[in-house]
């Protein structure tokens, strides 16, 4: 037999957890509750968003290259001559046909008055022999009316036809006497006008090679120029880089002194050095303003296409969420975001090749997305334009 006091205590205690855990379950029901009104009721959140769209890849790698000289090179002497002038000095700027430098031309001039004078010499001549021919031809005509008569014979005829031969022959010979004393006068004064020493094309005198007295032969250098006004570029490129370099692609460059400039690809030179892989390119710059003058050997840096530009689906960087190893984005649907899990490419400037996951003309959020979570209601902020 139990005590009645020993009843009442059990009861007591089995009791008193039962009260407990309905007290417990009450207090998670009401925050449960609670939790859900205010998530029925907290705000849209505000974001701003950006549109999936197809964007051209072009990928490119930068390479050094060289500013070089379209025409640069020594201009030397056609004639033989003492040096009796030199009328430039190193960092001279010349124009085409500008005298860079004078040969003594003394005896020049005397080998050309004498040329003047063997022309009127061997023109004297030609009119000698011309009266000659005239004086056969007259002795001709008039033994050919007495070759039947009793006056002249027929072999004084043929005699005179033979002269009037031999005068014309000597005729032709005395021509030909024109014609070189002609030629060699030409050649004099050609001498003559070759003793000032011309540029062929505009540019800087980077060197001088002779100096006045000094005696220069055929072919001697006289001056050192380069055409700076007519600059190209060219760049050592790899075989495998060639493929997005077609002639007329424009590319950017950008100089030592920082400025950005563009550069129209011309050839693609078909030799390929043997130690380095690679073949020379030449591009026709066009330059904007620049903080130092150009320079033949100044370096550039080129953004050569990685391979042939493409097309590609493509989203902001700003939009592109890593969590767990995976990039995920928001995209915006019925102005709920729905987490959607991408695969990514290339870098497309300030975005990504999508490879897949999303559509084009799919909305996503780009600014607001790192505090989003899954079926959050959103609200579009104006976006300055």
């Amino acid at each position: 037999m139990f005590s009645p006091e020993i009843v009442r205590d059990s009861e007591f205690r089995t009791r008193k957890p039962l009260a407990l855990r309905s007290h417990i379950g009450a207090l998670a029901l009401l925050v449960i509750g609670l939790t859900g009104a205010a998530q029925a009721q907290a705000p849209a959140a505000l974001v701003q968003v950006d549109a999936v769209r197809i964007e051209p890849l072009a990928q490119t790698v930068p390479i050094i290259g060289r500013l070089v000289a379209r025409q640069a090179g020594m201009i030397a002497t056609p004639i033989n001559g003492p040096v009796a002038e030199l009328r430039v000095e190193v960092g001279d700027r010349i124009e085409t046909d500008q005298i860079v430098a004078v040969l003594d031309t003394a005896m020049l001039s005397v080998q050309r008055d004498l040329a003047k004078a063997r022309v009127a010499e061997s023109q004297a001549a030609l009119n000698t022999r011309k009266a000659e021919v005239a004086l056969a031809q007259q002795d001709v005509d008039r033994l050919a009316r007495l070759k039947n008569s009793a006056a002249t014979t027929r072999a004084a005829y043929d005699d005179a036809l033979q002269a009037e031969v031999i005068a014309q022959a000597q005729v032709a010979e005395a021509q030909a006497s024109v014609a070189t004393a002609r030629a060699n006068l030409r050649m004099a004064q050609i001498n003559l006008d070759d003793a000032e020493i011309r540029a062929p094309y505009g540019g800087v005198v980077v060197e001088r090679l002779t100096e006045a007295g000094s005696y220069v032969k055929i072919g001697d250098d006289i001056v050192r120029v380069v055409a700076d006004q007519s600059l190209e570029v060219e760049a050592d490129v790899p075989f495998e880089r060639l493929a997005g370099l077609i002639p007329g692609t424009v590319i950017a460059m950008a100089l030592d002194d920082g400025t950005t400039h563009q550069a129209t690809v011309r050839a693609i030179i078909p030799e390929e050095n043997n130690l380095t892989r690679t073949r020379a390119v030449r591009l026709a710059p066009k330059f904007g303003i620049t903080d130092k003058p150009l320079a033949v050997d100044q370096s550039v840096t080129l953004q050569i296409p990685v391979g042939v530009p493409r097309s590609v689906l493509s989203v902001h960087k700003d939009a592109v969420i890593q969590r767990g190893g995976n990039s995920i984005v928001y995209v915006v649907q019925d102005d709920t975001a729905q987490i959607r899990t991408i695969q990514l490419g290339e870098s497309v400037g300030s975005r990504f090749e999508v490879v897949s996951g999303l559509s084009e003309g799919d909305v996503v959020v780009i600014r607001g997305n790192e505090r989003l979570r899954p079926d959050d209601k959103v609200q579009i902020a104006a976006q300055s334009s």
